[in-house]
């Protein structure tokens, strides 16, 4: 029998070297996965993704008001730029910037003294006219006289009759002449036409001024009431007209931010054109503005009562998102899983949204937290949205 040779046996010892550092290693791991304890490795072999945190809202039933804004200016119901309407020197202002006056207050004066003497000197004239025309009227007489006697010819009296016809067309003019020149005189006091406020004066007395300049005394406003021009798009027409159509419609102008009530008014009209240039219609409304909030010239959101809808189911307006296939939100399911659910949309009104169909009352939607989401993501509440209310709503 032949003998191993000196190389087997060297490989058959590497071999076993091996086969005990393999086994030594199986043995340390072994060690190591039992003192890690039934608790960690239970846990490792459970883990899943984690919940999303979102807040969510309740959607609800109730009686929601369909609102229009539109951007608008305030415009006083009566402006008038305070000119004159002769040629003088002016030679007082008796307003005060920013007062309060009356119909029929004086509020400047110009120097009459012309319009005086051209008064004085019609009335003069109609006195030579009718001593002319007494003196007429009594040769007129006379020649009436001589003539039932034959002393007199017929054309003589009707020349004295066209005399006496000629000086009674002179006094008329003469009456006329008399009231130009009253009315001229009466044009030196600048009187107020209508109550309201006066703005900044732009002549001083002592400067010459004419019925034909451009530049005004002053201007007077009357703000109470006061009025709002305002657009609306067109495709509300139909909407403006049916609410007018059932009663007054309401009106609130807000601040420019909206954070402020200045009046409530009723609309009065409609614009009788739809300017095709930018699809708008123009409206206006009156406001009582007894406290004077409502500055002319001044921008207001002006906000529409349309209707009220009864008993409708509504949500916050940040929880509608928008998809290929129209617009979805986020419903919060049993075992707190958000499914994508499609739904139709009706009308918004401040922060909420009439929901027409896809979602019941009392279901829960994402508000917040939404972009992390997948079809049944398991998520967490990290809070409760509160009841949506219109910003203006809460602004009143």
């Amino acid at each position: 029998m032949r003998r191993p040779s000196k190389e087997m046996s060297v490989g058959r010892g590497r071999r076993m070297l091996v086969y005990c550092a393999v086994i030594i290693a199986a043995g340390s791991t072994g060690a190591w996965y039992l003192r890690q304890g039934p608790e960690r490795v239970r846990a490792a072999r459970s883990s899943g993704p984690a919940a999303i945190p979102v807040t969510i809202a309740t959607a609800t039933k109730r009686d929601l008001p369909i609102y229009r804004t539109g951007l608008g200016a305030v415009q006083a119901s009566f402006t008038v730029g305070i000119r004159p309407q002769v040629d003088g020197k002016l030679e007082a202002v008796l307003f005060t910037e920013g007062q309060h006056v009356k119909k029929g207050d004086v509020l400047a004066r110009i120097d009459p003294r012309l319009y005086l003497a051209a008064l004085d000197q019609a009335k003069a004239k109609r006195m030579q006219d009718e001593a002319q025309l007494s003196s007429a009227q009594k040769d007129l007489s006379r020649s009436r006289t001589l003539v039932d006697k034959s002393f007199q010819t017929q054309q003589v009296v009707d020349q004295q009759q066209a005399k006496v016809d000629q000086l009674i067309a002179s006094i008329n003019a003469d009456d006329a002449a008399i009231e130009t020149a009253q009315t001229q005189l009466d044009y030196t006091l600048i009187t107020a036409p209508s109550d309201g406020r006066m703005g900044v004066r732009s002549i001083d007395p002592g400067n010459i001024v004419r019925a034909s300049d451009a530049a005004a005394i002053a201007t007077l406003t009357l703000t109470r009431p006061a009025a709002v021009l305002f657009t609306l798009s067109a495709r509300f027409l139909n909407d403006v007209r049916d609410a007018m159509a059932r009663g007054p419609v309401e009106v609130t102008a807000y601040s420019q931010d909206n954070t402020r009530v200045l009046g409530a008014g009723t609309l009065l009209l409609i614009d009788n054109f739809v300017d095709q240039a930018s699809a708008t219609m123009r409206l206006k409304a009156m406001f009582a503005n007894e406290d004077e909030r409502l500055w002319p010239g001044d921008f207001v959101n002006a906000r529409v009562s349309i209707a009220v809808r009864r008993d409708v189911v509504a949500i916050p307006s940040v929880a509608i998102q928008r998809g290929p296939d129209g617009i979805f939100t986020w419903v919060v399911a049993a075992g707190n899983l958000a499914q994508a659910r499609p739904i139709t949309s009706g009308p918004t009104s401040g922060d909420l949204t009439i929901i027409t169909s896809g979602i019941e009352e009392g279901e829960r939607v994402v508000v917040d937290g939404q972009y992390k989401l997948r079809q049944n993501s398991l998520v967490s509440e990290n809070g409760t949205a509160a009841p949506a209310i219109a910003k203006r709503d809460r602004a009143s």
